[in-house]
């Protein structure tokens, strides 16, 4: 063994490289990205040839992934927690075809939305699929549990969700890892058709199998060396941890807890050892990141009016938890805690100066102070921040992908000016099939693919489709006539905003591209040609 600093998210992508990966499938979205840029950078991966471009979207990603498990290889599936929700037909549906090589699927929650739309659960959705789910406490256990998941994935022929969180993947600690990484495994045609056709006959076998085998799964779990039950000296109280919230109550007993604790890290919940702490403590306190998942199944285990979490304000029902708001969960008197907002002046949010984006939104406004009610749909993305000041030049943005269809519903409302600004990244990623339905209806809207030819918001990986969006319009069937590229700088606004004005009086659906690369990676490329 060999000791690295490792960030949890590094410790996932080498522990799944050392497990015999042979492809990562990935959209990128913070706090999961770095996972799919180690696999790219490390030495052994290019060695060995391993699969890490991007994606499309998480759906495609949860698909090329089970092609791969197909073949009988393994594969690795990362996205953030709203991820989930594009995914979710090929994830739910991938219990019920099962697996052949090994599949995890690695969602990365964002409790208190540091970068997000909502505080998702994903555990739920491993729940709901009756997938199993792994949820690491450490890095070691994150680079440990990725060789514990695919050898689970292929005993039970089931995906695994491995969930972590956002303080997870983003801190760093030591990490002992293997010198012997295991060999990819060899491709092999064991898959059987009728595990993979869903057809209803099929897929009913599959779902009674799928349902008895979570007495097995919940058997693992018992079992298994992640959840751990440590007896304590005082049983006035005992504590549920699950996740990297094991170790904020951990940090808070340095000379070791006087409370019997129940650390979990593999679901299904291991009923047993749940059972024995109600029955052996006076009050439970239940200690998760997210939503009250392990809670709600606490209290239907055994009804105990002494169960406490999140749900009866023992805990912050939102957010995300740290070791102080465990301390005063746990009655303990609080210390001295660096206060940032006394010391830091809060600086909002803005895009970067030099940004095309800037100069997209000055020609909009400009253009829409000429209306009365005009309506902009925003995406997801770095130009979401033109809803803020100086801009203020959206009216909505709630997923990927929602900016055209919302655009094209409000214009079905009779609204007009409706207007769709999107980004390149998200437009392949979500937004082509909304500009179909356009197109099919020729919609009063226009759309502006504002592309800085780059993954700018997660920090600059490739974007699916750059050099290529005139000729995805044209192929949706947009005229040539009102597919206009522009190039948003100062010097261009005269024609910027003339042709954003001619495109609305337009009463059809209409594309603008303004095109200009990202300032980030702009500076980062002129740099590495300095170099050379």
């Amino acid at each position: 063994m060999k000791r690295q600093l490792l960030l949890g998210d590094e410790a996932i992508a080498l522990g799944a490289i050392h497990a015999g990966l042979s492809g990562v499938y990935a959209y990128p979205g913070t706090p999961s990205t770095e996972i799919t840029e180690f696999i790219q950078n490390n030495p052994l991966a290019r060695e060995r040839g391993l699969h890490s471009r991007w994606s499309t979207n998480e759906k495609t990603a949860m698909e090329e992934a089970l092609g791969m498990s197909f073949m009988g290889k393994r594969a690795l599936v990362c996205m953030k927690h709203v991820g989930m929700n594009v995914c979710a037909d090929p994830f739910v549906n991938s219990g019920m075809t099962g697996v052949n090589g090994g599949v995890v699927v690695l969602a990365a929650d964002d409790p208190s939305m540091h970068s997000s739309q909502d505080e998702q659960d994903s555990r739920f959705y491993g729940k709901f699929a009756m997938i199993p789910t792994f949820e690491p406490s450490s890095q070691q256990e994150a680079y440990d549990m990725m060789a514990k998941a695919f050898d689970f994935s292929e005993r039970q022929k089931l995906p695994v969700l491995m969930r972590v969180t956002t303080r997870m993947a983003h801190s760093r600690a030591v990490v002992n890892v293997s010198e012997e990484p295991r060999k990819e495994n060899e491709l092999n045609y064991e898959a059987e058709a009728k595990n993979w056709v869903l057809l209803p006959a099929n897929a009913r076998r599959r779902n009674d199998y799928v349902t008895a085998q979570q007495a097995q799964l919940e058997d693992e779990a018992e079992k298994s060396p992640y959840n751990i039950y440590k007896d304590g000296t005082d049983h006035s109280l005992g504590i549920v941890a699950s996740g990297i919230a094991y170790n904020y109550v951990m940090e808070n007993f340095p000379e070791g807890c006087p409370y019997p604790v129940l650390k979990v890290s593999q679901y299904p919940l291991p009923k047993r050892l749940v059972r024995q702490m109600l029955t052996e403590c006076e009050r439970v306190l239940i200690v998760e990141e997210g939503q009250p998942f392990i809670e709600d199944m606490v209290r239907g285990v055994a009804e105990m009016p002494n169960v406490l979490g999140r749900l009866d304000g023992t805990l912050p029902r939102t957010g995300e938890l740290n070791p102080d708001v465990v301390r005063k969960a746990l009655g303990m008197p609080l210390g001295e805690c660096f206060d940032p907002c006394k010391d830091v002046a809060p600086r909002p949010p803005a895009l970067c100066q030099g940004c095309g984006h800037r100069d997209v939104y000055a020609a909009l406004n400009e253009v829409l102070r000429e209306y009365e009610n005009p309506r902009v749909f925003g995406d997801i993305g770095c130009y979401t921040l033109g809803f803020l000041p100086p801009f203020r030049a959206i009216h909505s943005c709630v997923d990927m992908g929602a900016s055209i269809t919302m655009a094209k519903g409000a214009a079905d409302a009779g609204q007009w000016p409706a207007v769709a600004v999107i980004g390149d990244s998200t437009f392949t990623h979500s937004g082509m099939t909304g500009l179909l339905d356009a197109i099919n209806e020729n919609a009063d809207i226009t759309v502006i693919i504002s592309d800085n030819l780059t993954t700018g918001m997660t920090g600059g990986q490739d974007s699916a489709g750059t050099n290529k969006f005139e000729a995805i319009c044209r192929g949706l069937g947009l005229s040539d006539e009102h597919l206009k590229v522009v190039v948003p700088l100062p010097k261009n606004m005269p024609e910027i905003t003339q042709i954003i004005r001619e495109e609305l009086s337009y009463h059809g659906t209409s594309v603008i591209i303004p095109r200009r690369e990202c300032m980030q990676t702009l500076q980062r490329h002129l740099k590495q040609n300095k170099a050379k």
